[in-house]
């Protein structure tokens, strides 16, 4: 057989191929639309489902990534079936997601890589505004930054809760690349201003020393602000991520200038529903303790006796008064555990005030 009558038997094969998954896509896309009018029926009138599960969704996923055999790593496949999975809740129910705006941000993109593309993203001027739609009902879910493995806890999200009661649904983790973009009438030799976000600049801060040590660094909103000015501009330039070059017509003149290679943010998912147990999940609790000699050790003193693995620990000026804190903890295992609700108990006895923000998923993706 010639080479030309090889590929031709070739593309008629996964022609044939794509059909089929065609048609089994919208097969599943059936199944999920029945399985919205069971849920419905199920209930008394006037009752709403509930038609995103986290628990069921990181299941899926993760037993996707175990079935798969290549040659697509797990979780190229698994970013697919999230898609999938994503246009048939549509179906169900077109989740409206609240993320720091504007549109391109890291942030966005996150709840894009958590809720899949055909989710309504609703953009919010702040962080704060994400926590109040929430609670008000106008969208189901919040994207919210957390941390970042360069500069540390978001505080502006730790104080959110303390002033808000939200349950956390999930957790995502985004791989953090800067690039640094020019517009069309940018002159790459007289950029004399970077636009970027206070914190994007910290992550590049070794990278501008070295090449362009005299520009004038500008701290703005969000990167995707940043974007949007250089495009109208022709003596700057911008750090920003993939999504907002695209959106905003930009070019790379420099990638991944982030000073540390594994350069990560997390993002907590905000919502109002508890998550049910999945056997991997975390837990994220704020505490107020009293101030008196050996708080934090009769604070932290039940995880080690139960084996309990801590994540995270964050402090924050406490709302009630001068020169107290309350503590955030993230720790492994789920509210319901036995275990875990030992520790609650005992940190429960011992502290002012606990708060558990919610047991979820560890991110799978």
């Amino acid at each position: 057989m010639s080479d030309e009558a090889q590929l031709k038997a070739l593309r008629n094969r996964i022609d044939s191929i794509d059909e089929k998954i065609m048609e089994l896509i919208s097969e599943r896309a059936a199944c999920a639309q029945t399985v919205a009018h069971v849920k419905q029926k199920s209930l008394p009138e006037g009752t709403k489902p509930v038609f995103y599960r986290p628990e069921r969704e990181a299941w899926v996923l993760k037993h996707i990534m175990e079935l798969n055999k290549g040659p697509l790593d797990n979780e190229e496949m698994a970013r697919l079936f999230r898609e999938i999975m994503s246009a048939c809740l549509a179906l169900e129910e077109p989740l409206r997601v609240a993320y720091l705006g504007p549109e391109g941000t890291f942030t966005q993109a996150a709840a894009i890589k958590h809720f899949g593309h055909s989710v309504i993203s609703v953009p919010m001027a702040a962080i704060d505004e994400i926590f109040r739609e929430v609670a008000a009902g106008a969208v189901q879910f919040g994207v919210v930054p957390v941390e970042n493995s360069t500069e540390g806890a978001i505080n502006h999200t730790l104080d959110s809760f303390l002033e808000h009661d939200m349950v956390i649904c999930g957790e995502v983790e985004l791989r953090i690349h800067h690039h640094l973009l020019i517009g069309e009438n940018t002159k790459t030799d007289k950029i004399s201003r970077v636009y970027s976000h206070a914190q994007s600049l910290a992550q590049c801060r070794k990278w501008l020393d070295a090449h362009y040590p005299n520009v004038e660094r500008v701290a703005v909103s969000s990167n995707a602000d940043a974007a949007r000015r250089v495009k109208g501009e022709w003596n700057s330039a911008a750090i920003a991520g993939d999504m907002a070059c695209e959106l905003y017509g930009l070019s790379k003149i420099a990638e991944k200038i982030e000073d540390r290679p594994d350069n990560s943010t997390r993002f907590l998912i905000i919502g109002s529903q508890s998550v049910p147990p999945t056997g991997d999940d975390k837990t994220s609790i704020i505490v107020s303790m009293r101030n008196k000699p050996g708080a934090l050790h009769s604070l932290l003193q039940p995880f080690h006796t139960n084996g309990i693995d801590l994540s995270r620990i964050e402090t924050r000026p406490s709302r009630s008064g001068k020169w107290t804190y309350v503590f955030f903890i993230d720790f492994f295992g789920h509210h319901a555990d036995p275990l875990i609700k030992d520790v609650l108990e005992k940190i429960n006895d011992e502290s002012v005030a606990l708060k558990v923000l919610g047991s979820y998923p560890k991110a799978v993706l």
